[in-house]
């Protein structure tokens, strides 16, 4: 069963977490992308800003060191040779009125401006004795920017302004440019953080979809393994209700059947804790050769003889879970280890270097099966199909290794190897 294929109120309520998980992270990121992008935009004009008013202010200051007042007259003699007369931005020295002096204009001529334009802002510095700047337009249309620095006569009166200006067509261009950019950008941050947010969010309900996937896995397999021991039990206890001289025949019947039902309930169990993560390892030195021999000695004799060769070797194990699934490997072999012609499964146990292996007589592993044997429900006989399963588990679990092979005279060989202990 795949997580696609899930269906039921708890499925439904994992993807609705997804969905707003996946709005939530992609709101909290909106929200900083659209308090970040007006910062942005916004330093960036007032950065342009700052540079046109720093070009303009150069230029008047540097104006006004070339002006001079005396006894009545504007001497303007020293801005002929001065290279700003012939670069940009334009200036022009305006009187405040008309009668004051005859205005003087730089000889570039990078930006045209109405007169009257440099008219007005005079005036205004004049008026106000202090600096002025405005933002016009030019002949062209193109948006410009001026700016005003007032100066006084020898009696401390304002008579005129040095006027700057510059066309900031261009730098507004680019901050448009900018502000495109940016919106651009953020909308792709967006976008890329809806998807992170969704990728995020999956792995996120990843383990709950996980266990919701094994919780309904487990029970769909628990009523299908269950489904042909219980039909049987009740078949078996119904004839020896209607029949009482076939009860002796069938009790040990029912009793087997009993016990084949608890082995499944107590394989689904312990597979469902592993799979969940609550079954923890109580790790200890344990001495294998003596927790092997103690499996094989409670193992029933009945259909079955077992030989064991071991030698003194100790691991960090958690007992109960090796003694499970050395047990496992055992009744495996119990079941599948009989050559066709033998009464009894003949099975040979070794311990020795943290190793145990386990080889019986029987037809051996079929390729088409050996490499799922450990997969769960993976079978070729009887049996549930989750001894192996967990008896994998278990080896990798205490970091060790599992392998299965047939025996070159016939039979199976499975080889349990274990870290040994100092």
């Amino acid at each position: 069963m795949s997580r696609r294929g899930m269906r039921g109120p708890s499925a439904d309520r994992l993807r609705r977490l997804r969905w707003w998980l996946t709005v939530l992270f992609t709101a909290t990121n909106t929200v900083a992308l659209i308090v970040l992008a007006p910062v942005i935009i916004i330093l960036d004009a007032d950065r342009a800003d700052d540079e046109i008013d720093h070009n303009l202010n150069v230029v008047t200051q540097s104006v006004l060191r070339l002006v001079d007042e005396s006894r009545g007259a504007l001497v303007t003699a020293r801005l002929t040779g001065d290279p700003l007369t012939s670069g940009c931005p334009d200036f022009a020295v305006m009187p405040g009125n008309s009668s004051d002096f005859t205005p003087q204009f730089s000889t570039r001529g990078c930006t045209r401006i109405d007169q009257q334009l440099l008219v007005g802002i005079t005036a205004e510095a004049v008026r106000n004795g202090s600096p002025v700047s405005q933002d016009r337009r030019a002949v062209n249309g193109h948006a410009i920017r001026l700016a005003a620095e007032p100066f006084k006569d020898s009696s401390e009166r304002y008579i005129g302004a040095v006027v700057a200006w510059e066309d900031t067509e261009a730098e507004a261009h680019r901050h448009r440019q900018l502000t495109i950019a940016v919106l651009a950008v953020c909308a792709v941050l967006i976008g890329a953080a809806a998807l992170v947010g969704y990728w995020l969010s999956g792995r996120a309900i990843r383990p709950a979809m996980a266990a919701l996937e094994q919780q309904e896995t487990l029970l769909a397999e628990t009523a299908h393994d269950l489904r042909t021991p219980v039909a049987a039990l009740r078949a078996l206890a119904e004839t020896a209700a209607r029949d009482p001289e076939q009860r002796a025949e069938l009790l040990p019947r029912t009793v087997r059947l009993a016990g084949r039902m608890g082995d499944i309930i107590d394989g689904l169990l312990v597979r469902a804790r592993l799979a969940a993560g609550v079954e923890h390892l109580a790790m200890q030195p344990v001495w294998l050769d003596q927790l092997v021999a103690g499996v094989v000695e409670d193992m029933p004799t009945e259909g079955a003889r077992f030989s064991l060769v071991t030698a003194p070797t100790m691991v960090r194990a958690d007992p109960t879970l090796l003694q499970r699934a050395i047990g496992n490997v055992l009744g495996n072999a119990m079941r599948h280890g009989r050559a066709p012609d033998a009464d009894q499964a003949i099975i040979t146990v070794t311990v020795a270097d943290g190793r145990v292996t386990v080889a019986d007589q029987g037809p051996g592993i079929d390729p088409e099966v050996g490499a799922d044997l450990f997969e769960p429900y993976t079978t070729g006989g009887a049996s549930t199909g989750l001894g192996l399963s967990i008896v994998r588990w278990v080896v990798l679990a205490h970091g060790g290794d599992l392998k299965v092979y047939n025996a070159d005279e016939g039979g199976a060989i499975f080889e349990i190897q274990l870290p040994t202990v100092q």
